[in-house]
């Protein structure tokens, strides 16, 4: 899973710095091979830190980042693999 073709919709092109995308795609690289489908990164701004909580149901997986950063940013992240390709999209574009 996720060693396919990578996509990224408009939302995350615009609101997600490509720092934090290239973030993102490495933790799910990082993951044990058995990884499920749907991937789930929620992103706070906690002054100055970012601060990113990687989880996912099935297998279990929850994972926290804290990052110095200028510009933290909130959002909510989904990467979903279709096992033709995988896209980045931001939750309200799901």
């Amino acid at each position: 899973m996720f060693d396919n073709q990578r996509y990224l919709t408009r939302g995350v092109q615009a609101e997600i710095p490509f720092a934090l995308q290239i973030f993102m795609w490495s933790c799910i690289d990082g993951l044990p091979e058995e990884r499920d489908y749907f991937q789930v990164f929620k992103l706070e701004n906690l002054s100055g830190i970012q601060k990113i909580i990687h989880f996912s149901e099935q297998p279990e997986y929850h994972r926290e980042y804290l990052i110095p950063s200028d510009n933290p940013i909130t959002a909510k992240v989904y990467v979903i693999d279709s096992e033709e390709y995988s896209t980045m999209l931001l939750a309200e574009e799901y």
